[in-house]
């Protein structure tokens, strides 16, 4: 998710998420930020998520699909290779996470239309926790029948997987714990007596979550067990049934950091402005992940920063053939798209590419043998 680094108030009306929130921290006390991001995301009929579509200009934050048609046509031509190269199995289960608008989908199976054999081996099953968004991917993907699932765990097992998450991961619930004098202590979300939400610390030590690596005082870690717990079924599922797991992410290189951020309408705001009204994320430690698909036995690839990824897949000879016949206007677009997804200075360095495989298989495309992890 990207949005600019600014704060500005919320306007609009209050959304019922945020006063259900405040009387169930006055009913039941404060409670982990985990819980409290999954209420505020997910609670049926209440949470972010559950309740609207929040992609798009009009919306409140933009994803690489919808930035450039380039990014989900070289995911297609990706995945496309890897079936391929893994002896065109049928069927085969092509599953996203988190599939927004069905943007990379739609771009994605355009690109590979012309595979031989690929569209007719997929079974397509999309793990979304919006209704409304279920309701615009069904429409948009009707042709291929696609399968709702609530959680990976959902989607049946069997055939060889090609899975992809794109700003999946770094919507899933994280905990907080900071460093203090006496041991490390966990942030946990409460109201105060005026109705305002916000952090308070616990008064109770927890574990020493660092394996007795020494951290400063005032240290913040985050912790993502969810996090972990999907990329480890992910891997399993590929150990077991062959296929190729793609993880792409807003990164950070370890868990020290507070990178909780809350979005509305294109700009950061507080995260307990208007829980409900607001996509709450957080940066994603990829060394935890890692280690979770390597404990499940996979191999692991990477990651790698996503601009070199999408160059290897051959982003800019694609924009080369996309801007050919085009007005001056529609080509400063599709460039300026192109640039953003793989610019240093843009998306090229802050997103990174995760890949798992059967150790057996071969390497993903867009990767180097010299880029699996020992």
């Amino acid at each position: 998710m990207v949005a600019e680094p600014r704060d500005r108030p919320l306007k609009g009306d209050v959304v019922d998420a945020a006063e259900w929130l405040r009387e169930l921290l006055a009913r039941e006390g404060p409670m982990p930020l985990s819980r409290f991001m999954a209420l505020a995301l997910l609670a049926p009929g209440r949470g972010y998520y559950a309740t609207r579509d929040p992609l798009g200009a009009h919306g409140d934050f933009l994803t690489a699909p919808e930035i450039s048609q380039c990014f989900g046509e070289l995911i297609g031509a990706a995945l496309a290779q890897a079936w391929l190269e893994r002896g065109a199995p049928a069927p085969v289960l092509l599953v996203e996470l988190g599939p927004g608008r069905g943007t990379l989908l739609v771009d994605l199976l355009r690109a590979t239309a012309r595979v031989r054999g690929f569209h007719a081996a997929l079974s397509l099953h999309l793990v979304e926790a919006s209704a409304a968004l279920r309701a615009v991917q069904a429409e948009r993907l009707r042709s291929f029948a696609p399968h709702f699932h609530d959680r990976l765990e959902d989607v049946p097992e069997g055939p060889p997987l090609l899975l992809v998450a794109n700003e999946f991961l770094d919507a899933l619930p994280i905990r907080q714990l900071v460093r203090t004098h006496d041991g490390w202590r966990e942030r946990l979300v409460a109201v105060d007596a005026k109705g305002r939400i916000g952090f308070l610390l616990s008064p109770w030590t927890v574990a020493d979550p660092c394996g007795g690596n020494e951290y400063p005082v005032g240290t913040v870690l985050e912790l993502a067990p969810a996090r972990e717990a999907l990329v480890a079924e992910a891997a399993r599922r590929v150990v077991r049934t062959g296929g190729l797991a793609l993880f792409i992410d807003y990164a950070k290189p370890g868990p020290e950091g507070d990178t909780l951020q809350a979005v509305h309408g294109h700009r950061r705001v507080d995260p307990f402005s208007q829980p409900g009204r607001v996509d709450l994320s957080a940066r994603v430690d990829f060394t935890a992940l890692v280690r979770a698909a390597r404990r499940e036995g996979a191999a692991v690839f990477g990651p790698i920063a996503q601009g070199l990824f999408l160059e290897r897949l051959g982003i800019k000879l694609r924009l080369a053939r996309l801007l050919a016949g085009k007005s001056a206007e529609l080509a400063a677009r599709l460039e300026r798209g192109v640039h953003r997804l793989i610019d240093p200075e843009a998306m090229g360095t802050l997103f990174k590419v995760l890949a798992l495989s059967r150790p057996d298989e071969p390497i993903p495309p867009g990767f180097l043998a010299s880029e699996r992890v020992p």
